[in-house]
């Protein structure tokens, strides 16, 4: 198994139901790497939660030897510079204007609704459109800022 499954597997195990890791990230070499794990919740997640996986996820990698030599460990929220990876996500983030890249296309609009599918409202020259995605064809997903 490799290491980040074995780090997804100690935090899923510690995590409430209100709380899902989105993703395990080891950057740098085998010496001073850098671990980030990014978990979020339905209704966000607070600093506190972060340090309380944090110092269990630290606990854990240490008894169970898990790093070789000094590492850097990061737990926070996905920020928005972190695509959106999980239904979950994109569930949390309806309403909010998204771009969409697909092997064909690229797609900006408003998240309307989540299923099966995506479901986004697209203005094209004066109109509105809604266009179905499904999640098998997005290759990459990231919500936009709006400071209206």
């Amino acid at each position: 198994m490799a290491l980040t499954d074995k780090i997804k597997s100690i935090v899923e195990e510690f995590i409430n139901e209100d709380l899902f890791l989105v993703d395990v990230l080891l950057k740098g070499k085998k010496v001073g790497q850098k671990l980030i794990v990014l978990i979020d919740g339905d209704n966000g997640v607070s600093i506190d939660r972060c340090v309380a996986v944090s110092r269990f996820l630290s606990t854990q990698l240490d008894e169970l030897n898990l790093m070789d030599g000094s590492y850097q460990l990061e737990v926070s929220s996905p920020g928005l510079d972190h695509p959106i990876k999980l239904k979950r996500q994109f569930i949390k983030n309806q309403g909010r204007t998204i771009k969409i890249q697909t092997e064909k296309e690229e797609v900006t609009g408003k998240l309307v609704e989540v299923n099966d599918l995506l479901i986004l409202e697209v203005e094209e020259e004066k109109s509105v459109s809604k266009i179905e995605i499904p999640f098998n064809q997005i290759i990459k997903a990231n919500v936009l800022v709006s400071f209206k």
